[in-house]
């Protein structure tokens, strides 16, 4: 595992989430980035209810991941992973059309899939039983299947985005799995095929044990 308390690279992440949030908080991302290239990186963990008055100093409204590289800070989980990219050329190709692909899909990642499936997890979480969330959910579904089925055309017979793996599959398959419970991406079978072989991947599955192994029970909400 890369995590190393004395790394010059230091991830700010939550110690605890409630369960339906375990496994998906965005600080997977950059974890999965430092796991794919080897690099280590220290863990800052921060309270979720009581979050430190100087944590917003570095992210405006509280969230995580923040990302210190050696006094450089980031936020925001798209400019982490392409800040981290940049050091390696496993996630970030130096052939110039492979580099502006491998852009073009980090940036859809975030831009023309993320925001519809962000928005479902609104409605089936935070507001299912509320009248405008049972209203809008049908035509939201017709959305996302419509987004879904033009990316597993775009897939075509490629086993990553930009045929080799990069920083963009990174982005794309966790959006991708937030889809999952719905049954959106079993509908699109290539798309299927491309999560399950993003997510075999012996990094993503080190990211995500030590997301895990960092929420803390003991600091969530008292009884």
């Amino acid at each position: 595992m890369s995590i190393n308390p004395n790394a010059g690279i230091e991830v700010t992440a939550f110690d605890w989430v409630p369960d339906f949030a375990r496994g998906y908080v965005r600080d997977l991302r950059p974890r999965w980035a430092c796991e794919e290239i080897g690099l280590d990186y220290a863990e800052h963990l921060i309270s979720a209810i009581n979050r430190p008055a100087d944590h917003f100093l570095f992210q405006p409204w509280g969230q995580v991941p923040v990302l210190n590289d050696n006094g450089i800070r980031l936020f925001e989980s798209g400019a982490i992973l392409l800040h981290l990219a940049e050091k390696d050329a496993r996630l970030m190709p130096r052939d110039p059309q492979a580099r502006a692909s491998t852009l073009a899909w980090l940036f859809a990642a975030y831009n023309s899939v993320e925001p519809m499936l962000f928005e479902l997890g609104n409605v089936d979480i935070f507001a299912t039983e509320e009248e405008w969330a049972k209203l809008r959910r049908p035509s939201l579904i017709e959305f996302i299947q419509g987004r879904l089925g033009r990316l597993n055309d775009a897939m075509g017979d490629k086993q990553y985005l930009v045929d080799d793996f990069t920083v963009a599959d990174i982005a794309m398959a966790t959006v991708l799995r937030e889809g999952v419970e719905a049954g959106l991406i079993a509908e699109q079978p290539r798309l299927q095929a491309y999560l399950d072989r993003c997510l075999a991947r012996p990094a993503f599955q080190k990211a995500l044990a030590a997301q895990l192994a960092a929420f803390s029970e003991e600091a969530g909400p008292s009884a």
